[in-house]
Order: structure tokens, then sequence, then C-alpha cells
């Protein structure tokens, strides 16, 4: 007994001494490190949420970002109580699964809504290509559609006019739009206005071709994401039917099951058991993905 505690204290000890000695060496680097990955995610996200309209302030955002990975360590160290040192790692590693996951997240709701709009352009270039045909020019009938459609194309295409009236050119604007909203069928429409304008052309016939052609790219697209749907529920299901077994059989029988998480050998099979079933999740999820 007492050679075991001394075993174990002595392993904290040299854990303990390692991670000073090595913060000592090495702590300000890290800090510079951390830092500079923190303000890049802060940036990045004042910059995501710039371009859908929400105003935030960088120091507001500061603040959330601080409180949140603040949050993940706590929440990890209450977990493991009484067991601080346990707790303490368990909060490091909540601290680093979490670390991007607001990025992640303003980057989804900026992909939805790159996708809303492309949704709603249909819509907007039938309006657009009726106003020309009623004898509009093209920021009247810009105008139109930001007056006629919901956000973000009522937004979008309000930015259009906003820097028109100030003095930028509609060609560039319209190149704006595109930077701003980087999807290829936006693409499409802004360089077709942009070289219609300055070689001439019939632009309603034009907008009702391009909404014709994202119409049915949507209908394609969308065929393919209830097959990449179905496929990725499969792959779900297989993933987590050893977890589902595993407590089925751990309430039937607890004794035959607890040496797998109390045993070195136990320790061994579950590290393999979530290697085979990690590579076996990825590979099920490379197999149902498909690229258009």
């Amino acid at each position: 007994m007492e050679a075991s505690l001394l075993i174990k204290f002595g392993a904290i000890g040299w854990v303990g001494g390692s991670l000073f000695y090595g913060l000592s060496k090495n702590g300000r680097d890290l800090y510079s490190w951390l830092g500079g990955k923190g303000t890049g995610q802060i940036e990045q996200m004042a910059t995501k949420l710039d371009l859908m309209f929400v105003e935030v302030s960088e120091k507001n955002l500061t603040r959330f970002y601080q409180g949140y990975l603040l949050f993940l360590f706590f929440l990890g160290v209450y977990l493991l109580l009484p067991n601080v040192g346990a707790g303490f790692v368990f909060g490091l590693l909540f601290v680093w699964m979490g670390w991007t996951m607001p990025l992640r997240t303003i980057n989804l709701l900026f992909s939805r809504r790159i996708k809303k709009f492309v949704l709603q352009m249909v819509d907007g270039l039938s309006l657009m290509s009726n106003g020309l045909r009623s004898g509009l020019n093209v920021p009247q009938a810009i105008s139109i559609v930001q007056n006629e459609l919901p956000n973000p194309i009522s937004q979008e295409f309000g930015m259009i006019l906003s820097q028109n009236k100030l003095g930028v050119t509609l060609e560039d604007a319209m190149s704006n739009l595109s930077k701003r909203m980087a999807h290829d069928d936006i693409e499409m429409f802004t360089t077709s206005v942009n070289i219609l304008k300055e070689t001439g052309g019939n632009l309603a016939e034009t907008f009702d071709t391009i909404a014709y052609t994202i119409r049915e790219r949507i209908k394609i697209e969308s065929k393919i994401a209830a097959m990449v749907s179905q496929g990725v529920l499969q792959g779900v299901i297989v993933v987590l039917m050893p977890f589902a077994l595993g407590a089925i059989l751990y309430q039937i029988d607890p004794e035959r099951i607890r040496p797998m998480f109390t045993t070195v050998p136990g320790w061994i099979m579950l590290v393999l058991m979530m290697t085979l079933q990690f590579l076996g999740g990825w590979t099920i999820w490379k197999i149902v993905q498909i690229k258009v």
C-alpha cells in the first residue's frame, strides 16, 4: 500500500515538475501563441458577424469568448469533483475540444445565409427581369427586390444601392457582393451584369436563364443532400450501436462489464475499440460524401 502511494505521489510530482519546468522555459512563447490563436479566432468571428450585418464590438466578443472558455474549463472540473487533478485535466480537454466551436458555429450560420440568399435569387431575378422589361434600369430593379423580399437578399441588395449612392460604380458594388457572398451562382449573376452593362445585351433574358440554372441546380443538390443524409444516418446508427449495446449489457450484468473500465487490459480494449470506431465512422463519412 505504501509503495503504491509512493509511486502515485512520485508520478504526480514528476508530471507537476515537468509542467512547471516547461512553463518556466517556454511559458512566454506558449502564452503568446495561445493569445495569437485566440485573437485570430475573435477577428474571424467579428469579420463574419459583420458580413451578416450583426453589430458586435471586438471588446464584447473577446469577453464572451473568454467567458466561454472559462465555462468549459470549470465544467470539466465540476464533472469530476472531488478529484480535482483529473478535473483539471478534463477541463483542459474541454477547452481544447471547444476552442473553435464558436467560430465553427458562426461559419455554419454564414453558410446557411449564403444558401438562403441563393434560394431567394430565383424570385429576385424574376422580379428584376420583369422590372427591366417594364423599362426600369438595373438599380431600380435592384430596389424592387430590396423592398419586396426579406433578408438576407434585402440587406445585400440594399448594400449595393448604398455603395452606388456613395459613388461606387455599380460594377464594383456587384463585385463586392460576390466577395462578401462567395458562391458560384452569385459570381455568375454579378459577372453577367458587369459584362452585359459594358458590352450590351438583353439582361432580362440573362436573368431568366440564370434563375432557371439556379433552380435546376437546387433540385439536383436537394436530391444529393437527401442521399447523403440517409448515408450519414446509417453511419451514425452503426457507430453508436456498440455503445448502446455496452450500456444494455452493463445494466444486465455490471460485474461482467466492469473489468473493462477498471483493469489495464480493459483500458487497452477500450482504446482499440475507440480507434476502430473512429476509423469506421471516418470511412463511412468519406464514402457517403458526394462532391458536386
